[in-house]
Formats: C-alpha cells, sequence, structure tokens
C-alpha cells in the first residue's frame, strides 16, 4: 500500500521469528490481504548496466499475477525509512513480456524468490518475507503510521535494515565468499547464515 499511486514508503525490519508476529498481527485484527505465496522476481539490466549504476530497477515479479515494475532510487531518512517513485502494471503473460524486455535490449541480470504473506491495518501494508538468507518484515505506509505500526508489533527494539534485498544479497556474498549470483531457495541450501551478519550489514 503506497501513500500515492507513485510514491512507495516503507521500512525493512530483520527478525528471526515471522510466527509470533503473526500471531500479534491476527490478534490485532489485522486483515489479511494476501495469504503466503511463492515469488520469482527478475531484474533486469541494460548492456551499459546503467540501472544498477543509478540505483533504478526494472522487475518483473511471478506470484498470484504477472507484474512489471519500475523503481527510482531510495531516499532514507536516519530512521530507516526509504522512500521511492515506483511504477507498477499488470501483465497478462510473464513468459511473454520477459521476451519483449529481451527484445528491447535488456537481460535478465538477477533472480530472487521468496514466500511473502501479506496483511493490512491502520493505513499500514506489512508484509512477512522469507528468504534463502533470513525473514524480514516490511511495512509500508506514510512514515507516521510506520512508526505507529513498528510500536504496536512491539518491533522498535528490532534492526531496521535500509536497503533493498539486493544490496543485502550482494553484501553477504562478499561476507561469505559465496559463488553464486541468485538469491534462491535452492543457492541457498546448506549455508548458514548468522544472525549477527544481516544485523551487522
Amino acid at each position: 500500500m503506497s501513500n500515492s499511486k507513485t510514491v512507495e514508503t516503507e521500512v525493512k525490519l530483520y527478525v528471526t521469528d515471522l510466527t509470533s508476529i503473526e500471531q500479534r498481527l491476527q490478534a490485532l485484527g489485522a486483515h489479511l490481504a494476501a495469504p503466503r505465496v511463492y515469488e520469482r522476481n527478475v531484474r533486469y539490466e541494460d548492456a551499459a548496466n546503467s540501472l544498477t549504476k543509478n540505483e533504478k530497477v526494472l522487475r518483473l515479479r511471478m506470484d498470484s499475477r504477472a507484474r512489471l515494475t519500475y523503481k527510482d532510487p531510495y531516499n532514507t531518512t536516519t530512521t530507516g525509512i526509504m522512500s521511492r517513485t515506483e511504477l507498477e502494471v499488470t501483465v497478462s503473460d510473464f513468459e511473454m513480456m520477459d521476451l519483449i524486455l529481451r527484445k528491447l535490449g535488456f537481460y535478465a541480470a538477477w533472480t530472487y524468490d521468496k514466500y511473502r504473506t501479506t496483511y493490512e491495518m491502520d493505513d499500514c501494508e506489512i508484509v512477512l518475507d522469507e528468504l534463502g538468507f533470513g525473514l524480514f518484515v516490511e511495512i509500508e505506509g506514510e512514515a507516521d503510521a510506520i512508526e505507529a505500526m513498528i510500536t504496536k508489533l512491539g518491533l522498535t527494539n528490532v534492526k531496521r535494515i535500509p536497503a533493498s534485498y539486493s544490496v543485502l544479497f550482494f553484501r553477504v556474498k562478499r561476507q561469505l565468499g559465496l559463488t553464486f549470483d541468485d538469491l534462491t531457495f535452492e543457492n541457498f541450501k546448506g549455508v548458514t547464515i548468522p544472525p549477527t551478519l544481516i544485523e551487522s550489514l
């Protein structure tokens, strides 16, 4: 849920358990907007890698539907809340959209997958994310509403991560000397990620 049609404002929290947070959301009467679903995400680049160089994102996502998303660079506050322009459209055919992007000169630069459960409450969207390298909560809405929701969920002392999953992945890859390039559950099988590693990034 964005605070306008084009601006995404959110905070990312690193947690070690999602079950208790989901139970808290349910106890508070939060609306389950989307049950747990598997996501496949592909980020695209041009030949000059200009999107990454300019901290922009062109992403194709498949969960219960396919969506193409463009994102501008983040603006990050001292509280760890991040905002940026986000433009998104639903597409009818994931594979055809992928082919169109490739015909336009883009290539699939990075792939990541995750499971996501989505709740809504008090003008916020709260998503519970499971990735190969950890568990995260993202809260999207107006800055004041985000802070109030963090307090309601008892997450005031939880580490805020002012970075995208791609930035986190490449930091983890560098720290652990990993040789694979994509953030997938398959790649992270057998890889131990100490919680202190994510918290220190």
